[in-house]
């Protein structure tokens, strides 16, 4: 299944993608899309049999917001292509390199990506995000794939001199509002069967400036949950962002970074594209 949450900002509804691209609501179905029900085996196994045509169609022109509500924690895993690594001029990691990112930077795939005041060195990265579907506490790599729901698009903002030079821990260049786009869907663990064979590209302004593949991942997915499952027990509805392969804005020659009005575009081979416009970020306090 795709899953989808649609609406105004905090008003999201359930749906689905159904077999020819349509928009469904899923709302008369389930509350929302979130940890208990990616958790939930018996009302996941309900909705795979529903006839997704039978479902009320939703425009094609409705926004779209993060398809996953409640997140509980947003890790990330950083330098975890070799490419990329050797772009940041930083050692290949001997084990996965965890931060965090706060949930509150969480928006929908097409929402403006804000930039902060003062922000000299706005960043992209492409990422496949992992989405937590069960309990997982020190589990092997072989148990760990019994505990992934599914997969999505996520694009992993930075603010290079706040992640950097702020002091400090990496999530206060991580976590900015708008920094962590998920989607447009979530697409659950059954329709990836691969999640090692899937391209990743972005463009900015239309020009291609990653374009990688999960296939170059120095610790897998399955590798990363069990690691994590290690130091803290992963629950339904955590999200964690795998890593970017190369050509991030810092390692261009010179480094090169986001301005207002600039596009941003990104995609996951088979989860669904991003498009973003970087804007000043007006908003009162």
């Amino acid at each position: 299944m795709k899953f989808i949450r649609f609406g105004l900002p905090g008003q999201e509804r359930p749906g689905l993608i159904d077999p020819l691209g349509g928009l469904r609501d899923l709302s008369a179905h389930v509350r929302d899309i979130d940890g208990a029900l990616l958790a939930d085996a018996a009302v996941l196994a309900a909705l795979r049999a529903l006839d997704p045509f039978s479902l009320p169609p939703v425009s094609p022109d409705v926004r779209l917001g993060s398809p996953l509500a409640g997140v509980g924690n947003f890790y990330a895993i950083g330098l975890n292509f070799r490419d990329h690594a050797q772009e940041a001029n930083l050692p290949i990691p001997s084990e996965p390199v965890v931060f965090m990112k706060a949930t509150s930077c969480i928006c929908g795939p097409d929402d403006p990506f804000l930039c902060p005041p003062g922000a000299q060195k706005l960043d992209w990265e492409a990422e496949l995000g992992v989405v937590v579907g069960r309990r997982a506490k020190r589990v092997s790599p072989a148990e760990a794939r019994a505990c992934i729901a599914g997969y999505c698009t996520v694009l992993d903002g930075s603010e290079r001199d706040f992640q950097m030079n702020r002091g400090g821990l990496w999530i206060k260049g991580k976590s900015y509002e708008s920094f962590g786009p998920l989607g447009p869907w979530l697409v659950t663990a059954d329709e990836v069967p691969n999640p090692q064979a899937l391209a990743i590209r972005l463009e900015v302004n239309g020009e291609r400036m990653q374009d990688g593949n999960t296939a170059e991942m120095i610790f897998d997915v399955a590798t990363l949950v069990s690691h994590l499952s290690e130091f803290m027990t992963l629950l339904p509805g955590d999200v964690i962002a795998t890593g970017t392969p190369a050509g991030v804005g810092l390692g261009q020659k010179p480094p090169r970074f986001l301005r207002p009005g600039d596009e941003v575009t990104l995609e996951v081979e088979g989860l669904g594209r991003q498009r973003h416009c970087v804007v000043v970020d007006r908003a009162e306090r």
